[in-house]
C-alpha cells in the first residue's frame, strides 16, 4: 500500500510539473508588443510561422527501490533541465517546434484551428492543432525563422567555400601528379616542372581533367560501361560541374599506397529524394504537397488507416468544406464512398455477381500470396481509383488520369473471403530510360511484413523474364530508399557469396546481367557496403569470403521470397537490337570474349 501510494504521488508530481512548464511557456507568449498586435491577433495569416507544442506526455514510473529522497530527485531534475536544448520541455516528451500555418478554420465555440507543417519534418506529419497548443505568436515565430534562415545560409556559404577550395586543391594535385611524367630533366626542381598556374589557367584546366574519368573501368575489362554517358567530355556547364563533382569525390576518397599501387576507397553517398529536380520542379512539388489533407482516415476492408497526404479526389466524395472524415473503399473494385451505408449497399448488390479479386490476369500464386497484372488501358476506372488512394500515402505521386501506358501489379492476400489487396506497384509498358518500376506502395495496415521487398523482387523477376536490366524511377522518396537499399545489398551480397564460381573474373556488368540490377545501382550499393576500391583508377570489388559472410548476416535475404517457378507471364515483344537495356545489347565480359575467340579459332 505504501508503494502504490508513493507511485501515485510521483505521477501526480510529474504531471503537475509538465502542466506548470506549459503554462509558463504560454505566459511568455501571450504578451505581444503593441507593434505586433496586428499580426498576433487571431486568426493568424496563412504562411506565418508560430511555435507549438509537439509530442505526447510520457509518464515515467518511479519505484521506491530506485529513489533516495524527494530533495535529491528535485536537484537531479533541475540539473537535467539546465542541460536540455531550448526546444525541449522537461523530460515529458513534449517539444516546442517551429511550424508554418498552411490553413485555418473557425470552430463552433468562436475559436480557431490551424493546419500546420513542422519545419524539417516530412509532410505526412502535418496536422490540425487547437489554440491551446500555440506557444509563440507569429511575431516571435517569424523572427526566429528569419534568424535560423540566416544561420543556415551562412553555414551553406562556408561549406560551399570549403568544398570549392578542396576541389581546386584535389584537381591541382591530380594535374601535378600527371604532369610529373619524367619528360623533364631529373635535376629540374619541382617548382619548374609544375609552374604555378594563374586563376584563368586553373579554370581552363578544369575542362581538360574530365578526360581522365574515361580511363576508369569496372573490373579489368570494361572502361566505359559503368561510367555512363554523363562522364564523356562535353562543353556544357552542367556536365562539367557533374564531372568535377565526381572527380572531386574520387580524389577525396581514402587512399592507401601499397607498393607501386594506390588503393582508394570511394566514400558512400546517400540518395537525395529531390535529386534531378530543378527549382521550378521543386516549387511545383511544394505547391502540390503542401495542400491540406482532405481525408482523415481510409477504411479498406477490415482496416482503418490514418492518411498522410492530400489527394485530388472527385468533389462528389467531399463535403462542402472539401473534407471527408472517413473514405470507405471496396477492396475488390476500389470504388470509393463517403458513407458506410453506401459501401454496404454496393457490396450487397455487386459482390455476388462479380468475383472477389482485382480485374486483369493472375500471374503469380504461391501460398496465400497472389499477384494480378492490370492493364491501365483496359481497366481505366480501377487504376485511376488506385492512384487516388495511393496518393493519400505517397508524396511524389503525380499520375492520376493518364493510366493507359502503365501496367499495375496488385499484390493480394488470399483467404476464404477473397483476394485482399496489400500493396501494388506500377511500371511503364515501355520505358525509354530503363525504369522497371514507376510507383510502389504497401498499405500502412500491411507494412513491416516484407511486402515492399517482395514487390521490388517481383519487379526484377519480370525484368529477368524480359532479359533486360532495370532501375526504379528517380528520384526516389524516403520510404522508397528504405525499401530499395536493403534489397540491393542483400541481393548483391547473396549473389557474390553463393552464385559466383570464379570471383577473380567477375565484373559489375556480369552482376548486372545476372541480377538485372542496373550498373549504376550496383556501384552505389557497393559503395554503401564499403567493398568498392579504386586501384590505379580502376574499379575493383575487394571482399573475401569471410567479409561476404559477415555482410550476408548483416543484410540477409528475408521472407517472403519470389518463387520464379510460380510466375506465369510473357513479356511484351520489343526489338532487342534497338533496346539498349536488353542484356543481349550489353558488352560481353572479358572471360566470355576470350571464350568466343577461342571457339571461333577452333572452328576456323
Amino acid at each position: 500500500e505504501e508503494t502504490s501510494a508513493y507511485l501515485t504521488t510521483a505521477k501526480a508530481n510529474t504531471n503537475k510539473k509538465v502542466s506548470e512548464t506549459v503554462e509558463n511557456l504560454h505566459k511568455q507568449a501571450v504578451s505581444p508588443t503593441p507593434a505586433s498586435k496586428s499580426i498576433d491577433a487571431h486568426p493568424y495569416a496563412r504562411g506565418s510561422v508560430i511555435e507549438v507544442l509537439h509530442g505526447k506526455s510520457e509518464e515515467k514510473e518511479s519505484f521506491w527501490w530506485s529513489e533516495s529522497s524527494d530533495e535529491e530527485n528535485q536537484q537531479e531534475e533541475k540539473e537535467q533541465e539546465k542541460t536540455l536544448p531550448e526546444n525541449e520541455v522537461g523530460s515529458s516528451g513534449i517539444t516546442v517546434r517551429l511550424c508554418d500555418i498552411i490553413d485555418r478554420v473557425p470552430t463552433d465555440n468562436g475559436s480557431w484551428r490551424y493546419y500546420v507543417h513542422y519545419k524539417d519534418f516530412n509532410r505526412r506529419m502535418d496536422e490540425w492543432i487547437a489554440i491551446d497548443r500555440i506557444v509563440s505568436p507569429p511575431s516571435i515565430g517569424n523572427a526566429k525563422a528569419r534568424a535560423l534562415k540566416k544561420q543556415e545560409e551562412k553555414l551553406k556559404r562556408k561549406l560551399a567555400k570549403e568544398q570549392q577550395l578542396e576541389e581546386e586543391q584535389n584537381l591541382l594535385k591530380k594535374i601535378k601528379r600527371r604532369s610529373s611524367t619524367g619528360e623533364l630533366a631529373p635535376n629540374t626542381p619541382a617548382d619548374e616542372k609544375t609552374p604555378r598556374m594563374t586563376r584563368r589557367q586553373r579554370r581552363k584546366s578544369d575542362f581538360d581533367v574530365p578526360s581522365l574519368a574515361n580511363d576508369r573501368s569496372v573490373g579489368s575489362e570494361e572502361k566505359k560501361q559503368t561510367s555512363g554517358s554523363s562522364l564523356s567530355p562535353t562543353n556544357s556547364t552542367a556536365d562539367h560541374h557533374q564531372m568535377v563533382k565526381m572527380i572531386a569525390t574520387t580524389a577525396a576518397a581514402e587512399t592507401t599506397k601499397i607498393g607501386d599501387h594506390v588503393v582508394a576507397t570511394i566514400p558512400a553517398q546517400e540518395l537525395d529524394e529531390h535529386e534531378g529536380l530543378d527549382e521550378a520542379s521543386l516549387r511545383e512539388h511544394e505547391e502540390v504537397t503542401k495542400k491540406v489533407k482532405n481525408v482523415a482516415f481510409l477504411e479498406l476492408g477490415e482496416y482503418r488507416m490514418e492518411t498522410w497526404y492530400f489527394s485530388p479526389l472527385p468533389k462528389e466524395l467531399l463535403s462542402e468544406q472539401g473534407f471527408v472524415e472517413v473514405l470507405y473503399v471496396c477492396e475488390f473494385s476500389f470504388n470509393m464512398f463517403s458513407r458506410k451505408s453506401e459501401l454496404i449497399r454496393y457490396q450487397s448488390r455487386e459482390l455476388p455477381k462479380n468475383r472477389r479479386h482485382p480485374p486483369g490476369n493472375e500471374i503469380y500464386r504461391n501460398g496465400n500470396l497472389s499477384m494480378f497484372e492490370v492493364d491501365g488501358f483496359e481497366e481505366r476506372i480501377y487504376c485511376q481509383n488506385l492512384c487516388y488512394i495511393a496518393k493519400l500515402f505517397l508524396d511524389h505521386k503525380t499520375l492520376y488520369f493518364d493510366v493507359d501506358p502503365f501496367l499495375f501489379y496488385v499484390l493480394c492476400e488470399v483467404d476464404d473471403r477473397g483476394f485482399h489487396p496489400v500493396g501494388y506497384y506500377s511500371k511503364e509498358k515501355y520505358s525509354d530510360v530503363g525504369y522497371n518500376l514507376a510507383c510502389i506502395l504497401t498499405f500502412p495496415s500491411h507494412q513491416r511484413k516484407g511486402y515492399g521487398r517482395f514487390l521490388i523482387a517481383f519487379s526484377y523477376e519480370l525484368t529477368k523474364k524480359e532479359e533486360k536490366v532495370g532501375s526504379p524511377e528517380k528520384p526516389m522518396s524516403d520510404l522508397g530508399q528504405q525499401a530499395y537499399k536493403p534489397y540491393w545489398m542483400s541481393t548483391i551480397v547473396d549473389f557474390l557469396l553463393n552464385d559466383v564460381k570464379d570471383v577473380t573474373s567477375i565484373s559489375i556488368m556480369d552482376i548486372s546481367k545476372r541480377t538485372s540490377i542496373m550498373a549504376e545501382d550496383i556501384v552505389f550499393t557497393l559503395n554503401q557496403l564499403g567493398i568498392l576500391k579504386i586501384i590505379n583508377e580502376v574499379y575493383f570489388i575487394a571482399a573475401d569470403e569471410t567479409l561476404l559472410k559477415e555482410l550476408a548476416k548483416k543484410h540477409p535475404v528475408k521472407e517472403p521470397r519470389v518463387d520464379a517457378s510460380k510466375l506465369h507471364w510473357t513479356p511484351f515483344i520489343t526489338d532487342v537490337k534497338r533496346d539498349k537495356f536488353s542484356i543481349h545489347s550489353k558488352k560481353p565480359s572479358l572471360q566470355q570474349s576470350t571464350k568466343n575467340v577461342q571457339e571461333a579459332a577452333s572452328q576456323a
